[in-house]
């Protein structure tokens, strides 16, 4: 892919809230009104022999951190005490144990996720035990994709001998950003060496993919700052880069009310900053652009799924295993069959409650309907292949899909003007400008949101 050039004019224009479809319909429309009775019939369908031979994908959540990072959003425990970690390991046991039982044993995990919090605040016998709990409960395929979010800070070589010891093969290493006086304004101290440390353990000990996660439109962040951070990271040169914006929601996170003491980037500073990182990643083809927030080198996996149009959308983003239901555990984890989502507790006391009481920690979940689920596969082929052939679809869906869908294809001859998809007789192709808008695109076949002039 060559070096893409941001229409700054555009990204105004597009620039309008909406959900970032690691599921359709989006996590905001899950109901605490669904009961345990009802998940467990459709997880047991999930397990019957028809689908038997299904694919599993598992995610952990650990959610302690020591310090909070003032612009975080994720669910978090912020303790120094790292004796909470075993009850919470003990706890996570009892989990996998109840719901495994109930999983069919010839299923085989193709993915591995951990997140949080930060999965090493564990010490590395507890991961090595956590591995243990996992693999005695579950086969991992021989080419299982296994990745780790990994905090650079507090970390020791022995945590990564340990996450390399029990399977983990990727790694995701929170960063930001490099410059000191930001890393100084939202709490997150982390100089250059120690991140440069860790990608070397990872390298060193057989870590076969990096990722950086960078955000923009923070605190003291201008172009020139982030060029600067961007030297860095195009010098130590990651498999993978997630380029997040900082999204400010103080109503949610009261902690980055922190943050509104001092001065954010201006909305015309933080597009300039969305079009330097755009542009600069992918000058002369260092890292092709995904979508949405995601880059990789042009030899990633990412980007042959993608030309090969089997890359896939969910919660942990963009992934290569096709089909794979994902099973998730602890708290605020949130599982995907293709019946269902639901929500674990996400509050500690909540969540270690239900198990007290041998019960699944469901909070809150959603049964898709048929129409869901033409919208979904829908949604997930724009979002990964940005491209949509219409025939094809019928035939995937059973329904005529330019009948179905003929309001959402008028739609989208607003793009075509600005230069962000190409109609063909069969379809459309997004543009290498249209990557984007992929979102916006996606957005037209949505029904879950308010009509197209409505939306702010």
């Amino acid at each position: 892919m060559n070096k893409l050039n941001v229409n700054l004019d555009l990204v105004k224009k597009y620039n309008v809230a909406g959900p970032r479809y690691t599921s359709y319909p989006p996590a905001t429309k899950f109901t605490d009104q669904i009961s345990r009775d009802e998940l467990l019939q459709k997880i047991c369908a999930n397990n019957e022999a028809e689908n038997g031979e299904r694919d599993l994908s598992l995610y952990f959540h650990i959610p302690f951190c020591e310090t909070l990072c003032w612009f975080c959003g994720c669910t978090t425990v912020i303790t120094q005490n790292h004796g909470e970690s075993k009850p919470y390991l003990d706890y996570l046991e009892r989990e996998v144990s109840q719901m495994a039982a109930r999983i069919n044993p010839n299923r085989k995990v193709v993915q591995l996720h951990w997140g949080g919090g930060s999965p090493t605040f564990l010490r590395p016998d507890e991961i090595r035990r956590l591995g243990e709990i996992i693999k005695k409960h579950f086969q991992f395929s021989d080419d299982i994709e296994a990745g780790v979010e990994i905090d650079p800070r507090r970390l020791t070589r022995e945590h990564v001998v340990a996450l390399r010891e029990i399977g983990f093969n990727r790694a995701s290493l929170g960063v930001q950003d490099f410059e000191p006086k930001v890393q100084e304004a939202i709490h997150r101290i982390q100089p250059r060496e120690m991140t440069q440390q860790t990608l070397n353990w990872a390298r060193e000990l057989g870590f076969k993919s990096v990722n950086f996660d960078l955000i923009y439109g923070m605190l003291h962040q201008t172009v020139e700052s982030f060029s600067h951070t961007l030297d860095t990271v195009l010098e130590m040169s990651p498999d993978r880069l997630a380029v997040c914006s900082y999204a400010h929601v103080p109503w949610i996170k009261p902690a980055q009310k922190i943050l509104e003491q001092k001065i954010l980037p201006s909305p015309e500073t933080k597009l300039e900053l969305l079009k330097t990182v755009i542009e600069r990643l992918t000058e002369n083809g260092k890292y092709s652009y995904i979508g949405m927030d995601h880059f990789a080198k042009s030899s990633d996996e990412l980007v042959l799924a993608q030309r090969n149009k089997t890359l896939q959308r969910n919660f942990q983003g963009y992934s290569t295993r096709a089909n794979a239901d994902i099973y998730s555990f602890g708290m605020s984890a949130i599982s995907q069959v293709p019946d269902a989502y639901w929500q674990n507790e996400k509050e500690l006391p909540k969540y270690f409650s239900a198990l007290d009481e041998k019960l699944f920690p469901l909070a809150r979940g959603y049964f898709l309907t048929a129409e869901d689920k033409i919208r979904r596969e829908t949604i997930m082929r724009v979002m990964c292949d940005l491209s949509l052939d219409f025939a094809a679809m019928s035939k995937i869906l059973g329904v005529n899909f330019a009948e179905h869908f003929a309001n959402e294809i008028a739609l989208l001859k607003n793009f075509v003007t600005d230069g962000l998809i190409q109609f063909s007789q069969n379809g459309f192709e997004v543009t290498d400008a249209g990557r984007l808008f992929i979102r916006n695109i996606a957005m037209c076949f949505d029904n879950t949101l308010a009509p197209v002039g409505e939306r702010k």
